[in-house]
């Protein structure tokens, strides 16, 4: 099994981030430090991560939280911010949970953490396009013509984002409260599409991965997801 799909089923992180920690030389085989992603693992090989030994999670845990703003969707911080981790109980402690992607410091809402690897690349993997859905609210009321373009792509770094779907939920007391569903994951795209029309976010929160929805859950808390919802993320 080849090293990054290993790290993942022993839920040290995604198959991609875990390939970081390879390059890094964090992973040892038997022993020896590794760097080559393409190294196999075998059936009796001890692998260690850090000095700490790994071996495949039996019975993966799937948590959604509903993040508040102030905190950073990272196992640690080197300005030492406060971490999303730090909101679970205390049941979940020594466990390798890590968060599926990320929301932006100053974002909100549904974060999915797990011990599955394999489920969060599938996940996170661009050419899934797995809708992932947005309030936004910005200053003043954002024209139709605004939110055509946004829907038919626009420029970040030079590359056009792929088309989205953009609605005007309401108009009050100054504020547009925009629903957003796109199917990519890039750096603060959210933010940063709307930036690209003049409009500043002033308030944003993920309220859905999929047909997975935040529903009632409360800022800051979290639940375990039941089978049906797992099976559903699994089929993504």
């Amino acid at each position: 099994m080849r090293i990054n799909k290993y790290l993942a089923l022993c839920g040290v992180s995604s198959r991609r981030n875990s390939e970081v920690f390879v390059v890094e030389g964090k992973v040892k085989i038997n022993g020896r430090t590794v760097t080559d992603l393409a190294t196999d693992v075998k059936d009796a090989d001890i692998v260690t991560v850090n000095g700490v030994r790994v071996s495949p999670v039996e019975q993966h845990i799937y948590i959604m939280l509903n993040k508040p703003k102030g905190y950073v969707c990272t196992t640690s911080d080197e300005y030492g911010r406060k971490n999303v981790l730090q909101l679970l109980s205390e049941e979940y402690a020594d466990k390798r949970i890590f968060p599926v992607g990320r929301l932006d410091f100053d974002t909100e809402g549904l974060l999915l953490l797990t011990t599955d690897g394999d489920l969060a690349n599938r996940i996170m993997h661009p050419h899934n396009e797995v809708p992932k859905t947005y309030v936004a609210k910005v200053e003043g009321e954002i024209s139709e013509s605004e939110l055509g373009k946004l829907r038919g792509g626009v420029l970040l770094d030079g590359v056009r984002t792929k088309k989205c779907k953009a609605k005007l939920k309401d108009f009050s007391e100054g504020i547009s409260r925009v629903e957003v569903v796109i199917t990519e994951g890039r750096n603060r795209q959210v933010r940063r599409m709307f930036d690209s029309i003049n409009r500043e976010v002033v308030f944003l929160k993920r309220t859905a991965i999929g047909e997975l929805k935040l529903g009632n859950l409360y800022r800051g808390m979290s639940r375990a997801l039941n089978d049906k919802e797992v099976e559903y993320l699994k089929k993504l």
